[in-house]
């Protein structure tokens, strides 16, 4: 079953007329199946060709002249011979962000950045506030020239636009990116046609997506299993007592999803940030007084909901009147994850019937113990897309 896959990708590499690289991405992804760290996947092999080239692109791409003397000065700057980054899109779980690690780890440049693309556009939109503030009569020229200056390379998880803010300004953004020679590679759980699909003046976006389908190549990842789902199959996601078993047991959990450094994300919700004290790969760890013990609300439960498809949550205590609005933010948080069909992974002082018990709330705490109970289930997530798909 292995060596199909395989066969695929070094006739790939003919076809490129690549000679074979000292650790190809292939010979990366093999060893770490031989180390017990993958599980061999069709699909993920089928997409590494597309890395590789991408890879073997940057590697020997002819650099840019500099422009010297005053002809220089006044004269175009010539565009950067140009390399078709890769839009690697699929469902949930499947391996992508994974891939984009291998693929990172391996350019040989100090000149790329891998960064969540929802925090991308944030830093963007800070960028474009401080050049207003300037009076810059073009604000998004300095702040791409800000990324051009220290970037080849970048790299994001998870490019969705929801915002129309974000809409109004990705496509003049990486039209100048792309005329820099900046290369961009990124995962997506949408095919690049339905990005901002039914968004306010939509059509002022559509030639972003065409500026996508020319810079990039769009790849499918065609895989079938849920790789996320496949560690969690089987395995408790609620830990109560919260004692040192639990504590033990959660780190392990996380150790396996994160797959490595997992540093803050800090989200910007209508001026205020709200962060999150550990992310990678989609997935998301805080204690309970990290997101309930400050004064958030729907909105800032709602982003992180969009940003994280699996939450580690921990700590939860016992909740009553001495926590009342503590407790009222937890139930704004699960009302988000839940509708949002996101993963909780949380240790707790109870049982959920036994959380909330007496004071102002408790009646209503029943449907939010409901649906922690429901969302134990190994098959909760998917089990609601497939109702949520044949609405």
């Amino acid at each position: 079953m292995e060596a199909e896959p395989i066969e695929a990708f070094q006739s790939c590499n003919r076809r490129l007329n690549t000679p074979p690289m000292s650790e190809s991405l292939i010979d990366i992804y093999n060893a770490r199946i031989a180390e017990g760290k993958l599980t061999p996947d069709a699909a993920q092999v089928v997409a590494l060709p597309e890395l590789e080239r991408v890879l073997h692109e940057l590697a020997h791409r002819p650099a840019t002249p500099p422009r010297g003397g005053l002809r220089g000065l006044f004269a175009k700057a010539p565009e950067p011979a140009r390399v078709r980054g890769l839009y690697l899109w699929g469902g949930v779980g499947r391996g992508k962000s994974m891939l984009m690690d291998m693929f990172f780890e391996a350019v040989r440049t100090e000149r790329k950045r891998r960064v969540h693309f929802h925090a991308f556009m944030q830093e963007i939109h800070a960028g474009l506030h401080e050049a207003r503030k300037r009076k810059v009569a073009d604000a998004i020229l300095p702040v791409a020239e800000e990324v051009i200056a220290h970037v080849d390379l970048l790299c994001f998880d998870e490019m969705q636009i929801s915002d129309i803010a974000d809409a109004m300004i990705v496509g003049r953004l990486f039209e100048r990116l792309f005329a820099a020679g900046v290369v961009v590679v990124t995962t997506s759980n949408r095919v690049p046609d339905d990005l901002y699909k039914d968004g306010l003046q939509r059509e002022l976006f559509l030639p972003f997506i065409e500026m996508i389908k020319d810079r990039m190549v769009v790849h499918e990842l065609v895989a079938g299993r849920d790789f996320r789902q496949d560690r969690l199959a089987g395995s408790p996601v609620y830990f109560t007592p919260n004692d040192h078993a639990a504590r033990e047991a959660i780190q392990a959990i996380w150790d396996d999803l994160s797959g490595g450094d997992a540093p803050p994300l800090v989200l910007t919700i209508k001026a205020r940030p709200v962060e999150i004290p550990a992310f990678r790969n989609g997935v998301a760890r805080a204690g309970f007084f990290d997101l309930c013990g400050h004064p958030l609300g729907p909105a800032d439960y709602l982003a992180i909901a969009d940003v994280a498809r699996v939450l580690v949550l921990t700590d939860i205590p016992c909740l009553g009147r001495s926590n009342f609005n503590e407790a009222k933010r937890f139930v704004t948080l699960i009302d988000a994850l839940y509708e949002a069909k996101r993963r909780l992974i949380c240790s707790a002082a109870a049982e959920p019937e036994m959380l909330y018990l007496e004071g102002e709330g408790s009646f209503e705490f029943e449907r939010t113990a409901s649906r922690l109970r429901e969302m134990q289930a190994a098959d909760w997530s998917t089990a609601q897309e497939s109702v949520a798909a044949s609405c």
